[in-house]
């Protein structure tokens, strides 16, 4: 884990503990990356509330109340799936705020329109939600480290 990631984090801790919101992670392609990078942070305990980690479609709408229909209308990598995978967490937990991510890190996944790097984000409060899709570059480590420093910036922004 990179200081420029923890220092997001304390980051994130500060303007959560301001608002006294609390936070939960929904997580595909970033495996708890976001969750572990949080739970790195003394103190979080005081804002971040749990991580699902979803690897699978079934875990998506088992846990995350994602609805298969959306799974399969535009595919777990969607902004569609990770606006879902948001509001799911802040559902299904004691969370004010959630952030999620899906997507293909890679060396192999990629589909049409799909490349390896492309990662959905999903940022939730309430009935607001707001998605973003970028496509990374780099090998696996460096796509799920780009990804977690940008969920990490989303939702700071979330936050203003």
């Amino acid at each position: 884990m990179t200081n420029d990631i923890i220092e997001l984090v304390t980051k994130v801790g500060e303007a959560m503990e301001a608002k006294r919101w609390m936070l939960s992670t929904a997580e595909s392609c970033t495996g708890g990356a976001i969750a572990y990078s949080i739970t790195e942070v003394p103190g979080s305990g005081d804002w971040f509330d749990c991580g699902f980690v979803t690897y699978t479609n079934t875990a998506k709408a088992d846990m995350l109340d994602v609805p298969s229909a959306v799974i399969a209308q535009f595919g777990a990598v969607s902004e569609e799936v990770a606006a879902a995978m948001a509001s799911g967490a802040v559902a299904n937990s004691s969370a004010d705020i959630a952030v999620s991510t899906t997507g293909i890190a890679g060396p192999t996944g990629a589909v049409p329109g799909k490349p390896i790097g492309t990662v959905c984000f999903g940022w939730a409060r309430g009935d607001q939600v707001h998605t973003e899709r970028l496509v990374f570059q780099g090998d696996r480590h460096a796509v799920r480290e780009q990804a977690v420093a940008h969920a990490l910036k989303g939702v700071l922004r979330f936050c203003e």
